[in-house]
């Protein structure tokens, strides 16, 4: 359905006045336990719009007829620099489609344009001890706010019901809008008194305020581990109990393409996997199959909907390499699938097969359950040992045998959650990676990588490509020469690639392995050894991130699976991770 969302000024024009009524009418429709005296003040918030200290903001999400089909309505204390949400709500009967997220997406965006320490909101609560009667709805809207990494805070007295008789005496929910600050307990009990002084005043009995915001000990604030996620469960078969969560693609093979040359082969999975698995270090976890929602996110949904059309099409066996490039008439792609696919594409190397897709789908459900292994707070290192990679999949072509970005994907569920720093080191620029977050600024790409003036893809991952819009500095590269880069020259732009993750302060490391500045490795030209990929690994790991490691190149060397085995012994030592 059409809607726009707007920001409702005054009630003096009639298309305000009209929004306004309908949203009184929502307000009384969907919270009996609101007093009509309070809906009817509504008004007064666009009259006074400090009232209380607190300047409101109202906006209505309409249809093209003018029907308000959803609304909230938001208060911002700029003496303290945060944000409480009074209200948000859809029209009866119009939950499900996307207008109340829409509306709180677009409220998060205001909020961080505002430099606020956060969104506060109070949710009725999902224990059947405290609310009983409503547990099935809290649930539904405390699981719609966690999607954006907004859960109740704990250990406080806040649940306190203002009169003993009072039912279900709600949570406080804190939204930090993912920039991964925490909050301080000085600056919550302020905010706290602010929120009970200002919002309920004399309702609060005697010594109730200061009860409340005496019960905030904890130094940084506590917020609730995420609760509405897909539990994730070990292999059936025997896979180890290490500290590092491992997701492989249990379809790789089935992506094999047997040209003579073509390096990026299944052996590489195996190679890997024999050698880190006697390190003791890994858990192996069974991949969750994601919606394809995840996939649209970060790619263009006509790129993914050919992508799939084409691979279905394509005979068992056969491969189709581009070789027509469409690019100066985009309007009018062939009508052939085979010959379009130099339309999404990005080289004349990489094919499409029978299996690409399901393939690719794969790769990417590895690392989004990898991911969710560290949402879920039992792992802090996860890696995604899959093929085909994807750090060179933009957002409308595949191209350097990539085809779904799982790297950003990854990224992308992440970010929900707080800022994520994305560290490329693989022989080659993430084009992709790079093109998908250039304009934004809460997720940082930095990359390692060999000159594009001899390196693939040879058209980015220049130093002056800084970001874009919003993203202006959050995209760094550091080109290096193609010959004389050994274990110790490498190192010193990894410590300056980590001392520009570190400054942005990052919640999630999403790291886009490649094993190809190996010496040896046959699609790059640098000379670094086991003991450099380990010392590699113990660098990123003193980071101290909750890292999500996805495999992108490294190819058919004999050295390739110590190499992925001193690197995780590194990363490992580095961050001190043990469960």
């Amino acid at each position: 359905m059409f809607f726009k969302i707007r920001r409702i000024f005054d009630n003096v024009l009639p298309a305000e006045v009209g929004a306004i009524d309908q949203i009184k009418d929502i307000l009384r429709a969907q919270f009996e336990a609101v007093a009509d005296s309070e809906i009817e003040r509504l008004p007064g918030y666009l009259h006074d719009p400090f009232t209380a200290n607190l300047r409101y903001f109202i906006h209505a999400a309409e249809d093209h007829f003018g029907r308000v089909r959803g609304f909230s309505i938001l208060a911002h204390a700029p003496d303290l620099n945060f944000c409480f949400l009074d209200y948000i709500s859809t029209a009866p009967k119009m939950t499900g489609g996307g207008i109340g997220g829409a509306i709180y997406e677009q409220l998060r965006d205001e909020c961080r344009v505002l430099g606020v320490l956060g969104i506060f909101m109070e949710c009725l609560p999902d224990d059947p001890k405290l609310c009983p009667d409503l547990v099935r709805e809290n649930s539904a809207r405390l699981r719609f706010y966690e999607r954006y990494g907004a859960r109740p805070v704990i250990n406080t007295a806040y649940e306190t019901p203002l009169q003993p008789d009072d039912p279900c005496p709600p949570y406080l929910v804190f939204d930090d809008l993912g920039q991964g600050r925490p909050l301080k307990r000085q600056t919550a009990r302020r905010i706290v008194r602010a929120i009970l002084e200002r919002k309920y005043g004399r309702r609060c009995p005697p010594g109730y305020i200061d009860k409340v915001t005496s019960s905030f000990n904890d130094n940084p604030v506590r917020l609730r581990p995420p609760r509405y996620r897909k539990r994730l469960t070990p292999l059936e078969r025997p896979g180890g109990d290490g500290p590092i969560a491992l997701l492989v693609n249990d379809r790789h093979q089935i992506h094999h393409v047997r040209e003579r040359g073509y390096v990026e082969s299944p052996v590489r999975i195996k190679t890997i996997l024999e050698r880190i698995m006697t390190t003791g270090l890994f858990t192996r976890l069974k991949p969750e199959r994601f919606g394809l929602r995840h996939i649209t996110a970060i790619h263009d949904s006509g790129y993914v909907a050919y992508f799939g059309k084409v691979c279905r099409k394509i005979p068992p066996d056969a491969s189709v390499y581009p070789y027509v490039f469409p690019i100066r008439n985009r309007t009018r792609p062939p009508i052939d699938l085979p010959i379009r696919a130099g339309y999404y594409c990005i080289d004349t190397f990489t094919p499409i097969n029978n299996n690409a897709y399901l393939a690719a789908r794969r790769a990417a459900d590895c690392a989004l359950t990898g991911a969710e292994a560290i949402l879920e707070g039992g792992f802090r290192l996860a890696y995604a040992l899959v093929r085909p990679p994807g750090h060179h999949a933009e957002p409308s072509s595949f191209g350097g045998f990539c085809y779904f970005n799982s790297t950003a994907a990854a990224a992308e569920l992440l970010s929900h959650y707080g800022r994520v720093a994305i560290l490329d080191i693989d022989y080659h620029h993430g084009n992709g990676t790079q093109e998908i977050f250039y304009e934004r600024p809460d997720v940082l790409t930095v990359s390692i990588h060999g000159h594009p003036r001899f390196a693939y893809p040879y058209f980015s991952g220049f130093e002056d490509e800084a970001g874009r819009g919003p993203g202006i500095g959050f995209n760094r590269n550091y080109p290096l020469p193609e010959n004389g880069i050994d274990g110790r020259a490498y190192r010193r732009t990894l410590e300056k690639a980590l001392t520009r993750v570190a400054r942005f302060k990052p919640r999630y490391l999403v790291l886009a392995l490649g094993l190809d500045p190996a010496k040896g490795d046959p699609t790059g030209t640098w000379l670094l050894t086991a003991k450099d990929f380990g010392e590699n690994g113990r660098l990123i790991g003193r980071l101290g991130l909750p890292t999500m490691v996805v495999q992108e190149g490294g190819y058919k060397i004999r050295s390739l699976g110590g190499n992925a085995r001193q690197f995780f012994l590194g990363l490992h030592e580095g961050s001190g991770t043990s469960r």
